[in-house]
């Protein structure tokens, strides 16, 4: 239900490249994923380390914040796309203070369920409760 209710929502895209350390776009699962959120309705705003000017070649229509806690900020929930090792060590309790809602839906299973929850967040991992 990722894309449920999205309509007018902002949504912080964490990661865009292919992997993590490179710049790479080529078939990265950010760009159909980001294309679902804007049909969706969802305004993107983005951020990724390394690939951003890549991305912003494939990927038009969305922002491009200058960090995780710039993207994060007034957004009704964050997608974490690809595993880059600096999102690991995200101060996750600035970033729902910055949260409209605490939602985070991690693609990559980059954060500690336990976490997230006691932290307060609604999260959702992949293939793992």
């Amino acid at each position: 239900g990722l894309f449920r209710g999205l309509e007018n929502k902002r949504v912080a895209v964490l990661g865009l490249s292919f992997k993590p350390n490179t710049d790479d776009m080529r078939d990265a699962p950010s760009i159909d994923i980001i294309h679902g959120l804007k049909r969706a309705g969802a305004q993107v705003v983005a951020f990724d380390p390394a690939g951003m000017e890549e991305a912003k070649k494939v990927i038009r229509g969305i922002s491009y914040a200058s960090s995780s806690y710039h993207a994060a900020e007034g957004a009704d929930g964050v997608v974490i796309i690809t595993e880059w090792n600096q999102f690991r060590n995200l101060d996750w309790e600035r970033i729902k203070a910055l949260l409209r809602e605490p939602v985070v839906a991690d693609l990559r299973n980059v954060c500690d369920p336990e976490k997230m929850k006691r932290l307060g967040f609604r999260y959702t991992g992949v293939g793992r409760g």
